[in-house]
């Protein structure tokens, strides 16, 4: 098994789920991103609805994309918990009649926290506090993680691969996540975790040629800038 578009099956569920549970409505939850939702939405008929996710696309009205068997709506709420996405579907026996959608920023300074949680974050991270408030460094610059080619963080990360690794060229996967950090500030190991403390990737080091920076980038750059969001 391995991840991958795969429309033909979604197409064989969208049908079963529609045949046999004979619901008003199909709604896809999606983490393919816009570009690709989009076109799977021209393509697969019966799905009534797309919330998707993944490019961090904060869209103020879904897209109406038509295909042969109706339309479907097709959304993305941003990122980091920045919007709240309210789709009203107004459904009849005869399926979906109309919507209303509204895209809402949160302003998380002016949300009173759930007493509960708060409780039990301070105290999951309560043993570690002394490591992470260690204070490393002090920036001149903003630092942060996001855009499809770089960031300031990532260039820190980088530059520190290449000096510990020994390395002429470091290369980061230009993923957009992890708090910002300001000028004047200081960087602390809750920063660095934040911004590298996940469950994926390893740190490594090889010899490469040439050519295999250049498939490596020109791969990179197909995935961002292809005009076919399968791609």
């Amino acid at each position: 098994w391995r991840m991958g578009i795969r429309e033909s099956e979604m197409q064989e569920l969208v049908n079963d789920i529609r045949e046999k549970e004979r619901v008003n409505a199909v709604v896809v939850l999606s983490h393919n991103g816009m570009d690709v939702d989009l076109k799977m939405a021209s393509r697969v008929t019966g799905i009534d609805a797309i919330l998707g996710g993944h490019t961090h696309d904060a869209v103020p009205q879904p897209t109406e994309v038509k295909n042969s068997g109706g339309t479907t709506l097709v959304g993305n709420a941003g990122t980091n918990g920045k919007y709240v996405a309210v789709l009203d579907l107004d459904i009849g026996n005869d399926g979906v009649r109309g919507y209303e959608y509204k895209l809402l920023p949160v302003f998380s300074d002016l949300i009173k926290p759930d007493a509960a949680m708060s409780s039990f974050i301070q105290e999951v991270r309560a043993p570690y506090m002394d490591k992470l408030g260690e204070k490393l460094a002090v920036t001149d610059d903003l630092l942060y993680r996001r855009g499809n080619f770089n960031g300031t963080m990532d260039q820190v990360i980088c530059d520190a691969q290449r000096k510990v690794l020994d390395a002429q060229i470091s290369l980061s996967p230009g993923f957009r996540w992890g708090t910002t950090v300001l000028p004047g500030d200081a960087i602390t190991m809750d920063d660095v975790m934040n911004a590298t403390a996940i469950t994926y990737p390893e740190t490594y080091v090889r010899e490469m040629s040439g050519a295999d920076l250049m498939l490596i980038m020109e791969d990179v750059a197909d995935n961002l800038f292809n005009k076919d969001p399968y791609y």
